[in-house]
């Protein structure tokens, strides 16, 4: 039985797939894109019952944009939004006191690239146990 269908956005085969197999082993059903174009088209084939997005893809900004894109479609809106992401490491950026700001980075939670696995399930297993906004 399904723990719950998740999509993963993220430019790194590695880590899609590294990621599917940990998430997989848990029960759930995962589906891949690897860029904002191909999540699109995964958004159309399945229901997510969480996304999770990189940040940084063709662009340095296609995950904040593509979770805004997300946010504005009233199917998907209440989906939760988990963005895992590298920008820390890379740009000396950390934004997770931004998550949650509905107009710039309307994601429920923010992890740092490379994440362990008991670290991904806890926090998948969080943000689906969590009530809908």
């Amino acid at each position: 039985m399904s723990q719950g269908n998740i999509l993963i956005v993220d430019d790194d085969p590695d880590i899609t797939d590294a990621m599917s197999v940990v998430l997989g082993n848990k029960g759930y059903e995962v589906r891949v894109a690897h860029d904002s174009d191909q999540g699109r088209e995964r958004l159309k084939e399945m229901k997510p019952d969480l996304i999770i997005l990189d940040v940084m893809m063709r662009t340095s900004q296609e995950g904040f944009e593509f979770s805004r894109e997300i946010k504005q479609n009233e199917e998907f809106r209440d989906v939760p939004i988990l963005m895992l992401t590298g920008v820390k490491e890379k740009k000396g950026i950390d934004f997770k006191s931004a998550a949650g700001d509905e107009s710039w980075l309307p994601v429920q939670a923010f992890l740092d690239k490379p994440v362990k696995p008991d670290v991904l399930i806890e926090k998948v297993q969080d943000l689906l146990s969590s009530p809908k906004a």
